[in-house]
């Protein structure tokens, strides 16, 4: 493993046959909570599911400031030398489209939900949220203040999502890079301002398409508009 510390994700896998479809969650949440199992298991029907926690997310330990090809490189080898679907939102989605193309993995379809196509890290003002962490004043930023409420809510490590944040940061995505090769379907909430990108992201993927449907970033995930169309894609042959 290159660029990577020697660590474990916090993996859990459900039974079941046929390929397995791996979950890769949002910023400040973890597996169980964007991906519930009961809400889940018709989408699947019966095939298995891998649902991981992100590096400081959830069960998973702290990885430092870690660039983005380390962090997947840890995604890549919870399912090394296995084919799967990938059904990621927000940061899990950024970093699926990175793992499309990484040579451990075979990825056969791709879901892109919440999606930006700017990288919003690189516009936290990571001094400011730390220094607000440690006691001082709220960032004035409104994104910076923003990303460091999510960090900061009940059950999440601020700290180590911060150091995750400027690990990222450093390596920050571009749509112009690695373009999946894989069907890919994007979707976004119709009021998530967030998603508003995802029809220029689709046109540079050979073969995308875009759903809508209703929420914002939030809600967006967990309508059930949003199950309904991964399960007709991940259904195609």
């Amino acid at each position: 493993m290159t660029g990577a510390p020697e660590t474990t994700l916090s993996v859990t896998r459900s039974g079941g046959t046929g390929r397995p479809v791996l979950f890769l969650h949002g910023l400040a949440s973890h597996a169980a909570l964007d991906w519930p199992a009961q809400d889940w298991a018709p989408v699947l029907g019966g095939r298995p599911a891998v649902r991981i926690d992100l590096p400081a997310h959830g069960r998973s330990p702290r990885v430092g400031v870690l660039p983005t090809r380390g962090v997947v490189e840890l995604i890549a080898d919870a399912v090394a030398g296995e084919e799967v679907d990938v059904v990621a939102y927000s940061l899990g989605a950024r970093l699926a489209w990175a793992l499309a193309g990484h040579p451990g993995t075979t990825v056969r379809r791709l879901v892109l939900g919440g999606l930006s196509p700017i990288e919003p890290f690189t516009l936290v003002d990571l001094p400011s949220a730390r220094a607000a962490l440690a006691g001082g004043e709220a960032p004035a930023d409104p994104i910076t203040g923003m990303i460091l409420g999510m960090a900061t809510s009940p059950g999440n490590r601020p700290d180590a999502l911060l150091d995750l944040i400027a690990g990222l940061a450093s390596e920050p995505f571009d749509p112009a890079v690695g373009v999946p090769q894989q069907p890919v379907l994007l979707i976004g909430g119709s009021e998530d301002p967030m998603a508003q990108g995802i029809d220029a992201l689709a046109a540079a993927v050979p073969h995308a398409r875009v759903v809508r449907v209703p929420g914002d970033h939030g809600a967006a995930l967990h309508a059930p508009e949003f199950r309904v169309a991964v399960a007709e894609f991940l259904a195609e042959d």
